[in-house]
């Protein structure tokens, strides 16, 4: 596992005018010189990303896949929304967004640029590649950020549009329900299940702040040498939304076999022996950062992040099998869903009584 960006030449599915783009960004960023170099992020499976080099400078440009996508996917405009108004409005770290482009004529579909930031990307809970005495703070950073990033007063910041305040969790059971009927391959009784139980069992407190929707050390980036969270990256599945889904998201890997290749899981670790939180520290410590005295419907929130899990998922599958995924390994991937699916099937009839601190 790498720590910094894996890079590989542009993949043949996502070429686009590399002229017509120095172009226009020389009229956009005063910075960018006359030469321009591109290569393609590897190791997401949303929208494609590249490293941009020009005047000796790094930018990053973020776009939609090409092809026909499922319905309110991809949407950029809104990832570049959301990370202009925090990097402008508050300390919240985000990569410093430069300039949107919605004109899909230049490059074939709307795009955005941000700064280039240099740091570390560590994707598996474990931490395998730091040492034990380094794996909790890194854990605690990113639990001390994602509550930082809840407190944000979105109304002052420009965001109270940013989505519906009320009902998230049933809007995006319902939103991926539909998501994978539309990318549905094989049976899965798992997920039927879920789009049935959990419409009938959602969150009795409802709350709103931003809402990122991919919250994982994966889409963090570290500073290079301390335990520090430099910036939160890929918005993409962001909202206005409940705060519990980005904590239970982030608590994944409590509920997914160590031993199931990809899956990034840690049951079966003994987390004391490698140094990280256990699920309770790491919501108690969410909780002292975010005021709370607990958690009610815990259960619900890690069954309807497995489920959507499994839902996104399945559609990086459906496209793979399409031929226009943005990762090479998009095949593999696909077949993880019905993983996801049975680990919040199970969590969702174990059922909780809730959680104090």
């Amino acid at each position: 596992m790498s720590t910094g960006p894996n890079l590989v030449d542009v993949l043949d599915a996502h070429r686009f005018d590399e002229a017509a783009l120095l172009k226009w960004l020389q009229k956009e960023i005063p910075e960018v010189g006359d030469d321009l170099q591109v290569k393609q992020f590897q190791g997401g499976q949303s929208n494609p990303t590249f490293m941009l080099t020009s005047g000796g400078n790094r930018y990053v440009l973020r776009k939609k896949p090409p092809g026909k996508t499922l319905p309110s996917a991809h949407m950029v405009e809104r990832e570049y929304k959301v990370i202009r108004a925090l990097s402008d409005n508050t300390d919240v770290p985000v990569p410093k967004a430069r300039v949107l482009c919605e004109d899909s004529d230049l490059i074939g579909t709307p795009f955005y640029v941000m700064d280039f930031m240099e740091g570390r990307v560590l994707s598996h809970p474990a931490l395998p590649d730091l040492d034990k005495a380094e794996r909790r703070p890194v854990h605690e950073a990113a639990i001390d950020t994602m509550a930082k990033m809840h407190a944000v007063d979105v109304n002052k910041v420009g965001l109270g549009d940013f989505g519906r305040p009320e009902g998230y969790v049933a809007r995006q059971v319902a939103r991926w329900s539909k998501q994978y009927e539309a990318s549905k391959t094989d049976d899965m009784p798992a997920m039927d299940n879920l789009m049935k139980w959990l419409p009938e069992n959602l969150p009795k407190n409802d709350e709103c702040a931003i809402a990122h929707g991919d919250y994982r050390l994966g889409n963090l980036m570290l500073h290079p040498d301390k335990p520090e969270v430099i910036a939160i990256l890929d918005w993409e599945l962001s909202t206005l939304g409940h705060p519990l889904a980005d904590l239970a998201y982030y608590c994944l890997p409590y509920h997914l076999s160590s031993g199931f290749e990809g899956m990034r899981g840690v049951v079966g670790e003994d987390l004391d022996e490698i140094g990280i939180p256990t699920e309770q520290e790491t919501i108690e410590r969410y909780c002292k950062a975010s005021g709370r005295d607990g958690i009610d419907d815990w259960h619900v929130f890690v069954s309807f992040s497995l489920f959507r899990l499994a839902a996104i998922v399945q559609g990086v599958y459906a496209r793979a099998l399409a031929g226009n995924a943005s990762n090479s390994d998009a095949l593999e991937v696909g077949k993880r869903a019905s993983v996801l699916a049975e680990a919040g099937w199970s969590v969702a009839q174990k059922g909780s009584k809730g959680i104090k601190v």
